[in-house]
C-alpha cells in the first residue's frame, strides 16, 4: 500500500512487526552489513566551497587514478600539510 503524498511517515515506534516472521539462523548468516565499512581511524566530515571548475578538474584526476574524489582531495591536503609543515 503507498502513502499519500500527504501523509507523514511513521516513526518506527509506531510499526507493527508482529506479523513479520524471527530471521533464521541461515538467514542471518548470509545477511550482509549495510553503509559504510568500519575503519580503524575513521575520518571527520566536513562541508567545504570549491568552485564548480576546480572540483571537476579534481573529479577527473581522480577518475584517471580510479578512486574517489573525496580521497584525491584528502590525499593532496596531506601531503600539502606535511610539506608545509
Amino acid at each position: 500500500m503507498r502513502r499519500r503524498s500527504n501523509e507523514k511517515p511513521k516513526p518506527d515506534s509506531r510499526i507493527d512487526f508482529s506479523d513479520m516472521p524471527e530471521a533464521t539462523e541461515a538467514e542471518l548468516k548470509r545477511a550482509r552489513r549495510v553503509g559504510r565499512p568500519t575503519t580503524g581511524s575513521p575520518k571527520q566530515l566536513i562541508a567545504i566551497r570549491i568552485a564548480p571548475r576546480l572540483l571537476a578538474d579534481l573529479r577527473r584526476m581522480a577518475a584517471k587514478q580510479s578512486k574517489p574524489y573525496q580521497t584525491l582531495i584528502h590525499d593532496l591536503l596531506e601531503r600539502a600539510a606535511k610539506n608545509a609543515a
